[in-house]
């Protein structure tokens, strides 16, 4: 018997959810930083957590990628 095939587009879906929670760190941190005037530093803060957190999300997601 042949193995079932794996979904199609599960790559463009690890990226979109890569990319998604970079987008949403970022804006996390926009409006914590809008709240206590300091929206740029948090902004970028939430930036460079983005990438980190979403590996994690992808890693634990998509592991048999």
């Amino acid at each position: 018997m042949s193995e079932p095939s794996k979904p199609t587009m599960r790559a463009a879906a690890a990226g979109s959810l890569l990319i998604a929670t970079i987008l949403l760190c970022g804006g996390i941190g926009f409006g914590l930083g809008s709240l206590v005037g300091a929206a740029v530093p948090l902004l970028l803060v939430g930036l460079f957590v983005g990438p980190v957190l979403g590996v994690l999300l992808v890693r634990s997601r998509f592991r048999d990628l």
